[in-house]
């Protein structure tokens, strides 16, 4: 019988990639401001491309893998963590955001340092303005809340994690445990995490279901721990080698599926 669901954060409440995607937005849209020669489209284009190869030259990088933090979020986190690896990032964090946006411009044909500064410093803010939650997010917490122990899993920073969650402050009352791998040690998809949040809830693996809208964290985090899990795939994507227990398009149908569960 199932006690508990397990959720992860980024992309199955919190509409993550739209925030990155809004921040980028009115990010180059400032940049075109500056100078009308700029495409707003190509310099997003070009910036996240730079970001991500940037992003994999560093040493850190097998440590983001393990921890499961991506590109994008390195252009506005903080890291103000304690621990070593989370130490090495914040030093690198400035120089990493400034060069990604001044490489975006230098492939595109602008050669400005100024900007490139300007724009690593405005997309932070800009991301800060824009946290999005799922329409159907607070209805299904709200169903669930008084049936099922709740437990939020997420992959990343906990300072950044922390300050999602500071922005959308109502999400917080609902869990009774929050989980996020770079406290715990490692990232999803990791079994020892998921048995760390079984042992958190004083449960049997039979008794929670993980719901996530990435395969190959969540799901197959979950399936190597030997739990139940829905898959949210929102976009239609393909499932690979990896096979959720169910599949949903929407959040809302996480609550029949509960219900035949129990």
């Amino acid at each position: 019988m199932i006690k508990a669901v397990f959720f992860d954060l980024d992309d199955t409440l919190l509409w993550d990639q739209k925030s990155v995607k809004k921040a980028f937005t009115a990010t180059c849209e400032y940049a075109k401001e500056q100078d009308n020669r700029i495409d707003v489209e190509e310099l997003e284009e070009s910036v996240r491309e730079e970001a991500k190869k940037l992003y994999a030259s560093y040493e850190t990088y097998p440590f983001t893998k393990l921890i499961g933090i991506n590109p994008f979020e390195g252009l506005w986190a903080n890291f103000q963590d304690r621990e070593e690896d989370f130490q090495k990032l914040k030093e690198l964090a400035p120089g990493y955001r400034n060069a990604s946006w001044e490489l975006g411009l230098k492939k595109i044909g602008v050669e400005n340092a100024t900007l490139a500064k300007e724009l690593s410093e405005r997309f932070p803010l800009e991301r800060r303005k824009n946290p999005i939650v799922y329409e159907e997010t607070f209805e299904v917490l709200d169903d669930l809340k008084e049936k099922y122990q709740l437990l939020l899993i997420t992959n990343g920073s906990p300072d950044l994690q922390n300050i999602k969650l500071e922005l959308t402050p109502e999400l917080v009352p609902y869990f009774d445990h929050i989980v996020i791998s770079g406290a715990y040690g490692v990232g999803k998809p990791d079994k020892g995490i998921f048995e760390h949040a079984l042992s958190l809830m004083e449960l049997e693996k039979d008794e929670a279901v993980m719901v996530g809208d990435n395969l190959m964290t969540d799901i197959l985090g979950a399936e190597r721990a030997g739990i139940s899990s829905i898959w949210v795939n929102r976009n239609e994507q393909s499932t690979n080698d990896v096979q959720p227990t169910y599949e949903i398009k929407n959040l809302t149908e996480i609550v029949e599926i509960l219900k035949t569960l129990s």
